[in-house]
């Protein structure tokens, strides 16, 4: 059985519980660290200031809209090092915006989610996340 680490990139604290709270129960979740901003979350995968002893995420949850460079900022700087393009990135977001689904895929995100406004709605999106992401998908591992 496979086992990954998540980096969820979120500053919704709400959202941050939510999807934690949803993932938890997984067999094949290992770990799952959270960034509150673009920064924070460029410093981990880069393992600087800071996050140096850090583990590498197998996938990462990705907000658009955060605090000090965007989720398109980070995802763009992330698919440019060859090193860390592998790794796949979902857009979880509240947007619906054209404009931020087609930024998403033109710096290369795996997948582009709109948050469900109703909780029950969050949660079945999350486990969907996880049936696709965790039990179908081969991961690069």
């Amino acid at each position: 059985m496979k086992s990954i680490h998540i980096l969820l990139v979120e500053d919704n604290e709400g959202d941050v519980f939510l999807t934690t709270e949803a993932l938890e129960d997984s067999k094949f979740i290992s770990e799952i660290s959270v960034a509150k901003d673009g920064q924070e979350a460029l410093d981990f995968i880069f393992k600087t200031k800071g996050f140096e002893g850090k583990t590498t995420p197998n996938l990462i949850l990705l907000d658009v809209n955060l605090p000090k460079k965007s989720g398109h900022e980070v995802l763009q700087e992330l698919k440019s090092h060859q090193i860390f393009r592998k790794i796949p990135v979902i857009m979880l977001t509240t947007s619906s915006s054209r404009r931020d689904i087609e930024l998403s895929y033109e710096h290369h995100a795996n997948c582009f989610i709109t948050k469900p406004v109703e909780v029950s709605d969050f949660l079945d999106a999350i486990a969907s996340i996880e049936q696709f992401w965790m039990r179908i998908v081969s991961l690069p591992i």
